[in-house]
């Protein structure tokens, strides 16, 4: 006899199809697995034979051969216990075999036949539909698949429970789609920042336009308090973009937070972390914070203090919005589109500039501390931001001076609007879509001109101060980019102009 049953992989975040064949054949009673089954895999014979056995069925004395197709793609992990143990119950003709064609199938059997959580369930729920097939899942992953769901998902607790199905003796309902509170944002309010206009002003523009912003200052300025008001002030995920950063968190195993799945993802790694947690990798491919903070924000703290490497594998990503990682048997893809925001202190005391307290470093100390950031790092951040240190008097405001987050949100919003009318974000311009919507006069032109002289500027920098001029262009609801758009662009380079500062002192 043979029975197939379909289920899924999971690769990266995607989840190939795999069919699962099982054959009995005479011969003395043997279970062998075949089709490059990983360890996880291989153990699968003893769970699922106790699970079988547990569960009041039996388990054929019969040679049982399993074929996991196709045979060039890595399976691993417990997923297919189900499957498999389906397909000798059909095989041996204890479950009708026909009643498997229309549905997928993913879970790990306990010994007692219970059905356990998995990782990359909702990259299966969206491949088994493309298909136009079910999938059924265990009843531990039942809420993720519901963010997903179109009534085309399953869910079941225990072996048994989805043999009855099988059978016709009992009904599995559908899960119901996840009804989720679109519009629900979490997190801290920049109405609690006292003072920094600036700062505030340029949080602002780096959400409008999706742009990489760089906070420096002393130590207790609120570097850090105002990354953390970003993801506040983000416009909320599509729907698809939602799914893209749940699937994501999915297969990390991470959960996902049913209220508040379309704000975008903060994530803050500490500067011990390694090159792999950051961009992912592994034996078995894991993302890493890159991935994580897809579609949302990646905060680096503290960013000199990160090892030179790894910043260093975040240049390619930051730029091309995926990583790639390549391994002896495969290549895993994981998204990575955030925006990145670094916040530093201006050199190791931490008080260089400081208006009372006095730095303690040497000229040398100060120029070998920021050159932990390389030039090429450094290209990439789009607006380089002062956060100066405020008097008592402002910070012992009672009422707030500044606006709320969701006042700004709104303003964001209408921003964003208007390049998703031009086709893009504009942190994505380049090309022919760069010059023909960042377009300047006669005298922006030999304004941009004389500052990329003067400072130094690469072709690289140049670009993003045109996509800042031009959010800051969406923000006044401008068509065009004014003169006044391009000097506040160029006002946000501050660092460009400290490096030219040391370059010429140096010469």
């Amino acid at each position: 006899m043979l029975a197939i049953v379909h289920a899924r992989a999971s690769i990266g975040v995607s989840a190939p199809a795999v069919t699962v064949e099982v054959h009995l054949s005479g011969g003395l009673p043997a279970l062998s697995i075949v089709g490059l089954p990983e360890t996880g895999v291989r153990e699968s014979r003893e769970r699922v034979r106790s699970a079988l056995l547990n569960a009041g069925f039996e388990f054929p004395a019969r040679r049982i051969t399993i074929n996991l197709a196709p045979a060039d793609l890595p399976k691993e992990g417990g997923r297919f216990d189900l499957p498999i143990a389906l397909g000798i119950l059909a095989a041996s003709g204890q479950i009708p075999p026909e009643s498997l064609t229309a549905c997928e199938f993913v879970g790990e059997l306990s010994l007692d036949g219970a059905l356990r959580p998995l990782k990359g369930i909702l990259p299966a729920v969206l491949a088994a539909r493309g298909e136009g097939r079910k999938l059924l899942v265990p009843q531990a992953n039942a809420s993720e698949a519901a963010l997903a769901s179109q009534d085309d998902v399953l869910s079941a607790a225990h072996l048994l429970t989805v043999c009855e199905h099988l059978c016709g003796r009992a009904t599995l309902v559908p899960i119901p789609p996840a009804s989720l509170d679109e519009g629900a944002v979490s997190g801290p309010d920049l109405a609690d920042v006292r003072g920094q206009s600036v700062p505030r002003r340029a949080l602002e523009v780096a959400a409008a336009g999706a742009h990489n912003l760089l906070f420096y200052g002393p130590p207790g300025t609120g570097k850090s308090m105002l990354a953390s008001r970003l993801p506040g002030i983000l416009p909320p995920l599509t729907t698809e973009a939602a799914l893209e950063v749940a699937s994501v968190h999915s297969v990390a195993g991470l959960p996902v937070r049913d209220g508040y799945w379309r704000q975008p993802p903060f994530r803050s790694p500490h500067h011990t972390a390694s090159a792999v947690a950051m961009v992912g990798g592994g034996s078995s491919p894991r993302p890493g914070e890159i991935s994580l903070a897809h579609r949302g924000v990646l905060f680096l703290d503290e960013l000199p203090e990160f090892e030179r490497r790894v910043l260093e594998v975040l240049r390619e990503p930051m730029e091309s919005g995926e990583i790639s990682i390549s391994r002896a048997a495969r290549q895993v893809c994981f998204p990575a589109r955030f925006q990145v925001v670094g916040a530093m202190n201006p050199c190791p005391c931490g008080y260089n500039g400081h208006p009372t307290i006095e730095c303690q470093c040497t000229p040398q100390q100060v120029m070998r501390y920021r050159g932990k950031v390389s030039g090429p790092l450094l290209d990439r951040f789009d607006l380089h931001v002062e956060v100066p240190v405020q008097g008592g008097d402002v910070l012992m405001q009672k009422q707030a001076d500044g606006e709320s987050s969701e006042a700004v949100r709104v303003r964001v919003a209408q921003a964003r609007d208007r390049q998703l009318q031009r086709g893009t974000i504009n942190a994505g311009l380049g090309g022919s879509e760069l010059h023909r919507h960042c377009r300047l006069d006669s005298q922006g032109e030999v304004l941009l001109s004389g500052a990329m002289e003067k400072l130094g500027l690469s072709a690289r920098a140049l670009h993003r101060i045109l996509r800042v001029a031009r959010t800051l262009a969406d923000l006044d609801d401008s068509d065009g980019i004014g003169n006044g758009h391009l000097v506040e662009a160029l006002g946000y380079r501050k660092l460009d102009r400290q490096q030219s500062a040391n370059s010429v002192v140096s010469a």
